[in-house]
């Protein structure tokens, strides 16, 4: 035994013989902690002031602005716009509502922008839930391969890291050599298939290449859980006849969900707001279109009205956000209370 050992012991017994016979420690008076909470909310108080330019400020001008008219030629006449149109931007595209040439408002022609709001927004959601399911799959895969000692394990973690540490835009030049008719996989292949120029291609190579880059920010989020993971617990499942799918299924999934959910709702909040792959990729062509490249498009179009898409965008991201980190706190909080109970 150390000598601390004694000491520690020694405290231990004095406090609880002190608690036996009714002696509390002193606690720090309320006026102390109230002092601590408003010294704590001078420091902090300038970071929110900031964060609140930053963030809260872009977020004010862009709901004012689509309440605002478009410049455009209106009964004959350049209108320089700038009026308030009330929530006529909103009708534009939740109800696909455009102007007409008697002043009035109709449906919106096939192609135009206002007619193309609903498809992207179910193209942004379909990209995000095959692109994320994949990624938590294989980044999964990835991460316990990178968990277990092995000779090389650093020099495999550096490897599979690479993709995620390439920018979007050089990732998608990447593969769009790679897509071309006369590219690598075509030439691996033996076939001279234009990968990118029709519907379910299109769509496939964007996945691929997403899955391609991300997955290692997965399976690192994923790793950062699994090290925190005492191998003693696994010991004692393989002595009490557990068989690796038991020991993943009751002991790693359940110890690693925090870490996972913290990856599959960055990833996905990603994905929503995706951009540059699918432009660069097939400049949104060939139903690729999402939503934030629709409002890109928009932007040459009226700035207001974009800037009412933004808003709808930001709503649903933020909904989404909102309805996944309730779900995932309330399946995490209810594991923990099964483990304690």
């Amino acid at each position: 035994m150390s000598i601390s050992e004694p000491v520690v012991a020694q405290t231990v017994a004095t406090e609880a013989i002190g608690a036996k016979n009714g002696r509390r420690r002193p606690r720090k008076p309320a006026a102390a902690n109230k002092g601590q909470a408003r010294r704590a909310f001078y420091l902090i108080a300038p970071t929110i002031v900031l964060l609140g330019l930053i963030v809260g400020y872009p977020i004010v001008k862009a709901i004012y602005q689509s309440l605002l008219t478009d410049p455009g030629i209106k009964n004959g006449f350049f209108d320089q716009g700038g009026a308030w149109n009330g929530i006529v931007n909103y009708k534009h595209w939740l109800l696909q509502q455009c102007p007409t040439g008697g002043g009035g408002t109709g449906h919106c022609p096939t192609g135009t922008p206002g007619s193309q709001f609903y498809s992207s927004l179910f193209i942004t959601i379909g990209f995000t839930v095959v692109t994320v399911a994949f990624e938590t799959v294989i980044g999964m895969g990835f991460a316990l391969m990178m968990n277990r000692a092995f000779r090389g394990r650093a020099l495999v973690r550096a490897a599979i890291l690479i993709p995620w540490a390439i920018p979007t835009a050089v990732t998608a030049k990447l593969w769009t050599v790679i897509f071309d008719p006369q590219g690598i996989l075509n030439r691996i292949l033996g076939t001279h298939f234009a990968w990118t120029s029709s519907l379910w291609p299109a769509r496939s190579a964007i996945v691929i290449a997403d899955v391609w880059k991300t997955t290692p920010f997965i399976a690192l989020l994923i790793l950062a859980g699994l090290q925190g993971i005492s191998h003693d617990v696994y010991e004692a499942a393989r002595i009490d006849g557990t068989n690796a799918w038991q020991r993943f299924y009751r002991i790693t999934l359940p110890l690693v969900k925090p870490a996972l959910a913290v990856a599959v709702i960055f990833r996905t909040l990603d994905v929503l707001r995706i951009y540059d792959l699918p432009k660069i990729l097939t400049n949104g062509a060939n139903g690729t279109q999402t939503l934030s490249i629709l409002v890109v498009n928009q932007l040459n179009v009226g700035i207001n009205s974009a800037s009412a898409l933004s808003t709808i965008t930001f709503v649903i991201i933020f909904a989404i956000a909102f309805l996944m980190v309730k779900l995932f706190n309330a399946n995490i909080l209810g594991a923990q209370a099964a483990k304690v109970k």
